[in-house]
């Protein structure tokens, strides 16, 4: 009998829905303050976590920044202490749970409580899945999203008992469709995307609404992370453009952040459309990368 009831209340909330999406595109979203917050970025010692650990050091938060690359890290906590933020930087192999655990420990001890944690390190070997070595696949897997769970594990648990706190995901549009020759990496970011859904779907269960969620989905950057990328619909970005739209979303806590906002409708039709269809759209789209094909068919 309640199902009568809940039907039409159904239909209300989703039209309420839309019409307040509709509102918000004339209305600017207010966005909160971090001055002085606690940001952890894993991956920042080049781009996209280093144009974003910039974005933050410019709001007065401090940094504690984390990445394999030694040199890179320390570069990036110079320049953000020049912006005026405080930054500490790690050596810390995001492969390794053990490493992370360790590295996690010490930065509660001798730094504080991270209220802000943006998981950005990522690994990619863009050659056919066949082709791809044993071990690049299963470094893929334990940095694009294993080490989420250990550094949520370390970190999130102060966050949900100060009922405040930010975790921010960097998964991928390969995290919402698929490319030839990057079988391990939208498998790991599909993966990241369904980490960031299931996660913010436990803290509203466990009613921790303080603790914010955002998923970061860009196209193409402009780094070293893939060669030579291009489309003919969304042209590569560049880091600095895509940090300042990461920090956009964190600010005014938008779920998911679609980099180039285009990049949603895109999505939309690769899930509405006939395969046919889809096949042509991304034809149209084009997107190329540098990439090594070493399989061969056994007949040859």
């Amino acid at each position: 009998m309640y199902l009568l009831f809940e039907i039409p209340l159904f239909l209300l909330v989703t039209l309420y829905s839309y019409l307040e999406a509709f509102v918000k595109l004339f209305i600017p979203a207010k966005k909160k303050s971090i001055s002085g917050e606690l940001v952890l970025i894993t991956g920042s010692g080049h781009g996209l976590g280093r144009a974003t650990a910039y974005e933050f050091a410019k709001r007065q938060c401090n940094l504690v920044l984390w990445d394999i690359n030694k040199h890179g890290v320390e570069e990036t906590a110079e320049e953000c202490k020049r912006l005026g933020a405080t930054a500490h930087a790690f050596v810390v192999d995001c492969s390794k749970k053990e490493d992370i655990y360790k590295t996690a420990e010490k930065v509660k001890e001798e730094i504080g409580d991270v209220s802000i944690l943006m998981n950005n390190a990522g690994v990619v070997s863009p050659t056919d899945v066949m082709s791809t070595d044993d071990r690049d696949i299963q470094k893929t897997f334990e940095v694009n999203i294993l080490a989420h769970y250990w550094t949520t594990k370390a970190f999130v648990p102060t966050m949900m008992r100060n009922n405040h706190g930010h975790v921010v995901t960097v998964a991928s549009a390969g995290g919402h469709t698929v490319a030839p020759f990057l079988v391990a990496y939208c498998s790991s970011k599909f993966a990241a995307v369904g980490f960031h859904r299931a996660l913010t779907a436990e803290l509203a269960a466990l009613g921790k609404h303080g603790v914010k969620t955002s998923c970061v989905c860009p196209m193409f950057i402009n780094s070293d992370f893939v060669k030579n990328p291009s489309s003919r619909l969304m042209p590569p970005m560049e880091p600095e453009d895509v940090a300042k739209q990461v920090m956009k979303g964190v600010l005014t806590n938008e779920r998911m952040i679609f980099i180039p906002p285009f990049l949603k409708f895109t999505l939309m039709l690769d899930r509405l459309l006939p395969d046919r269809a889809v096949a042509f759209l991304w034809k149209l789209i084009n997107l190329k990368f540098d990439h090594v094909v070493t399989y061969k068919d056994a007949e040859n």
